[in-house]
């Protein structure tokens, strides 16, 4: 399975807002397009995100339209920095696990 995890750092704490209405709508498209695994958890300007997936045309199928790609095209004006990674694996991995891993990732600063 293909398993991403993304972090958003948020310009301020009042983004939350924004960020949460967009996750809703997210959440709804993630469940119409189906997904292996879900997990999500954040606190103040910091949230993160693990989706797994059973390919890579499922994964791109829910990113690259709907919601997800409405939400992508609002990052810049409520995230300081978002940074991704994809990779193959045979297990979600924990969040410690995750965070690690993401040190590896591509970051995007905005």
């Amino acid at each position: 399975m293909l398993v991403t995890i993304t972090s958003i750092r948020l310009k301020n704490p009042f983004y939350f807002f924004i960020l949460s209405y967009l996750a809703l709508k997210i959440h709804f498209q993630l469940k119409k397009n189906g997904f292996t695994a879900f997990k999500k958890k954040g606190l103040g300007n910091l949230h993160y995100t693990i989706t797994a997936w059973k390919d890579e045309e499922q994964m791109r199928n829910f990113y690259q339209q709907g919601a997800h790609l409405n939400a992508m095209k609002k990052t810049s004006q409520i995230a300081r920095e978002v940074c991704t990674i994809t990779y193959e694996t045979d297990k979600m991995p924990d969040w410690e696990e995750a965070i690690e891993t993401l040190k590896n990732g591509k970051k995007f600063r905005y």
